[in-house]
């Protein structure tokens, strides 16, 4: 019997109208999964490429080793200064195909990151079906294709696309019981990202928890051989690359990973904040709501919708879902606990699957509040919170043209600004520079890629010499970085090119760098509250 002012669901209703529209596409899963992957590389395609500093880094050592320098930064120097070696040796082999030193390795790479976030989306959608929340991995696969945070780093040149992929894929094979392909796949995330033991470590441990128990079945034929095959298609990339490191720069860890932690400064727990920042508003909802409301909001809804999805994970394939569900929180504890300084790109990786878990949760809610005796404004309001926590926030990141870089669709996020001052600066200086000239710069990307000159990296990513001089007492520090005076006059660069706040109060007060050089020009900035972008050259 219904009471007044409620509905009741019966065939034919709402819901059921619902479960055979979803039916009705999961009948045809090419043409589904076909727009998905078309949906995920034309957003991508859209903006066209909007390339950020670290990632012409890459793509100097990329192009360095096509001109037979080797893998190096600056020719000579054995520094290890990526922590992306797959991602570089693959724009490595695509540049020798097309256009040698000359490829436009920007181009190269979005493509690149297109196929590898199409490739996600599809995943996503395979790891949901997998775990009995088709729907959610469905929604995961669709949000992930238009996220800003996806978006971003791919039209922005770096790894962050390719090494997603993997991490989901070898989440994917982990699950579907591939498990060479899983030990494949995990060797290969880990050569593109060390962080990638932060998933591989449960999904190891995982793995061994199955050997153990297939062990003490005594299966016919022995499984020894399967055993030491798998082990060898995950340690044999990785000891072949981490010996080639060993030999040629001295130790197979890069240098940028101690660097970061050296130069930078920040406030106790900065990193820690940040992070749970980021985990209340992965949707991006604040933009909406408002930063502080957005983030109360985000603080008490995620966990408990996330809780429900990995409950609903652990009911379907019980303790094989725990790596996929430890490993976003496990990422927050491990990036928190060292407090460095957080990247953009660094808040990317464990967020597809947390959109699963989290999307699972508010289905599994839907669901229960559809089903049950409400008035008819309830299923409405459920229905809205879809759109409110997930699609409509994703999509109010972008915007039809930003007011600086190519004049197309692309997300605010995607902020170039300071990369196209330092090609303004790469395009006056170059022409007097050199394979002998010194450049010192805290930002080394652009301006590396753009010049000739070697390059004296004061972050110390690059450049070793430079990290002696760190750390810095609290008071040289304006924002979180500041160039060591020390530095510069023990090098003696030929050219100074930096933004002004980094050297407010040790370079530029100092009266020996005043004397040693002239300041050739300024460009006009705020970035970080500079006072604009300072091009010095040496008397």
């Amino acid at each position: 019997m219904q009471t007044p002012g409620s509905i009741q669901f019966r065939e034919g209703s709402f819901m059921t109208s619902l479960r055979l529209w979803f039916n009705k596409i999961s009948s045809s899963p090419r043409a589904v999964r076909l727009a998905l992957a078309a949906f995920a590389f034309l957003t991508r395609l859209l903006p066209g490429p909007r390339t950020i500093d670290d990632s012409f880094i890459t793509f100097r050592y990329a192009r360095n080793l096509l001109a037979g320098q080797g893998f190096v930064f600056n020719p000579g120097e054995a520094v290890l200064g990526t922590t992306t070696p797959l991602y570089t040796l693959l724009m490595a082999g695509l540049g020798a195909l097309f256009g040698g030193i000359q490829a436009d390795f920007p181009t190269i790479a979005l493509f690149v990151n297109a196929v590898a976030d199409a490739f996600t989306c599809l995943l996503l959608w395979e790891i949901g079906k997998r775990l009995r929340m088709e729907r959610a991995g469905f929604l995961a696969g669709l949000l992930w294709a238009a996220a800003a945070y996806s978006v971003t780093f791919a039209i922005g040149g770096l790894e962050t696309s390719l090494y997603v992929l993997l991490l989901t894929a070898s989440a994917w094979a982990f699950l579907a019981g591939k498990r060479k392909l899983t030990a494949l796949l995990g060797a290969l995330a880990l050569l593109t990202r060390p962080d990638a033991l932060i998933l591989l470590g449960p999904l190891v441990l995982g793995r061994l928890m199955q050997m153990g128990r297939e062990l003490r079945k005594k299966p016919q034929p022995s499984p020894v051989a399967s055993y030491m095959l798998e082990m060898a298609l995950f340690v044999l990339p990785v000891l072949a690359w981490y010996g080639f490191a060993w030999l040629t720069f001295g130790s197979p860890f890069p240098h940028s990973v101690t660097a970061k932690l050296a130069a930078y400064r920040l406030e106790p727990n900065a990193a820690l904040i940040r992070l749970v920042q980021h985990y209340a508003t992965p949707f991006l909802h604040h933009n909406l709501t408002g930063a502080a409301l957005g983030v109360g909001l985000g603080l008490f809804f995620c966990p408990f919708l996330y809780a429900i999805g990995a409950r609903q994970a652990w009911k379907a394939i019980g303790w094989l879902s725990l790596p996929l569900t430890l490993y976003p929180w496990l990422y927050l504890i491990t990036f928190a606990i060292p407090n460095p300084l957080i990247f953009r790109w660094y808040l990317t990786p464990p967020l597809p699957l947390y959109f699963l878990f989290l999307l699972a949760g508010l289905d599994e809610l839907l669901q229960r509040l559809l089903k049950s005796r409400l008035g008819g404004w309830r299923p409405r309001l459920a229905l809205s919170l879809v759109l409110v926590f997930s699609l409509v926030p994703l999509l109010s990141e972008w915007r039809l043209m930003l007011d600086h870089g190519p004049a197309r669709p692309a997300p605010e996020m995607a902020f170039i600004k300071l990369e196209l001052l330092y090609r303004q600066a790469a395009e006056q200086i170059a022409p007097q520079m050199d394979e002998n000239t010194l450049l010192a710069a805290g930002d080394v990307g652009v301006l590396g890629f753009y010049t000739p000159a070697r390059i004296l990296d004061t972050v110390g990513l690059n450049s070793p010499v430079s990290t002696r001089y760190y750390p810095l007492p609290p008071e040289d520090y304006v924002i979180n970085y500041a160039i060591p005076a020390e530095l510069i006059l023990a090098e003696m660069p030929d050219w100074v090119v930096i933004l002004e706040v980094y050297g407010r109060r040790t370079l530029l007060p100092n009266p020996e760098f005043q004397a040693a050089y002239r300041l050739f020009d300024t460009l006009p900035t705020d970035i970080y509250g500079s006072e604009g972008m300072l091009i010095f050259q040496r008397r």
